[in-house]
């Protein structure tokens, strides 16, 4: 489990830093509204249809989330790779909280580092490269953590949230 920094925190010697963003932010076009907001009135107006008060209350607080997210600019967040861990912001994560690791390397649309937690409640942290050098990462983090050499491809839902602009 993470755990807050504090000044008395013991994180290591930092091996690698870099600042990320706390959510990738895309440049939407008007066709990209059109279809989603017709997307959404077609699902709202089907939940009504069918009773499913439920759904359509889902649809209308996801199109919120997706407007106020719209107008907020995302937080810079500083990521270091140290001895002990990894720190996320103002998070210090263990490396003994993590089963492996693994970086998918495509650019220029993915270049992103992901680490499995040994919890499966806990959700995977996926970290953006960006310019940091991979085969610089993979060997510093290789000394810590094994490596999944078997993946391949970026999860289904990070794919998913690429192509169709979501975060």
């Amino acid at each position: 489990m993470a755990q807050k920094i504090f000044a008395d925190t013991l994180i290591g010697e930092i091996l690698h830093e870099w600042t990320i963003q706390e959510y990738e932010q895309y440049k939407r076009s008007g066709f990209w509204y059109v279809i989603v907001t017709f997307l959404g009135l077609f699902f709202i107006i089907y939940a009504l249809i069918t009773g499913n008060f439920l759904f359509a209350l889902i649809i209308v607080v996801f199109a919120i989330i997706m407007f106020l997210q719209h107008y907020q600019k995302p937080n810079q967040v500083l990521f270091k790779i140290t001895e002990l861990g990894v720190v996320v912001g103002r998070k210090f994560y263990n490396f003994s909280e993590f089963e492996d690791f693994y970086i998918i390397y495509n650019p220029p649309e993915v270049k992103t580092l992901y680490l499995n937690p040994k919890n499966i409640l806990q959700p995977m942290l996926r970290v953006p490269l960006l310019d940091m050098n991979p085969v610089e990462i993979k060997h510093s983090l290789r000394e810590f953590l094994p490596e999944d050499i078997d993946k391949e491809e970026e999860p289904l839902s990070d794919r998913v949230a690429r192509n169709w602009q979501i975060h």
